[in-house]
């Protein structure tokens, strides 16, 4: 478990504020923010994100359905949809991709937690305190 673990997975429950998670994604490099994208999309699929997450993440997100993210993630399957928005370059769309790949992880953990951990689990992620800050 890394910092970005626990500040993503903050994130995606609701026990930090996206603005903090805005801010703390600026502070890295283009080649830093590439990697966190990647690791966002990693963390998608392990929470079994499918294509029927993508409206509900872009209104979650806050984007615009003609945002490059939100065209991307609701065209076509989402572990080829994922990369590609992880790998967008502009900087405005690397923070739009960000803000939606964590509301995408926020609504495939949801249903994770419901289907798989509604009677308890293990999952340290599960287990996380609110944020301070």
């Amino acid at each position: 478990m890394t910092e970005r673990d626990i500040i993503l997975n903050e994130l995606a429950q609701r026990l930090r504020p996206m603005s903090q998670g805005i801010e703390w994604f600026d502070t890295h490099s283009p080649e830093e923010q590439a990697e966190i994208l990647l690791f966002l999309c990693h963390h998608c699929m392990q929470a079994r994100a499918v294509s029927e997450d993508g409206p509900e993440s872009i209104r979650r997100a806050g984007l615009r359905p003609t945002h490059t993210p939100a065209v991307l993630i609701t065209c076509g399957p989402i572990d080829q949809q994922l990369g590609k928005i992880a790998g967008l370059i502009p900087v405005d769309e690397r923070r739009k991709a960000f803000r939606l790949l964590v509301e995408v992880l926020a609504v495939a953990d949801e249903r994770r937690r419901e289907r798989f951990c509604s009677g308890g689990c293990g999952h340290w992620w599960h287990n996380l305190p609110v944020a301070d800050g």
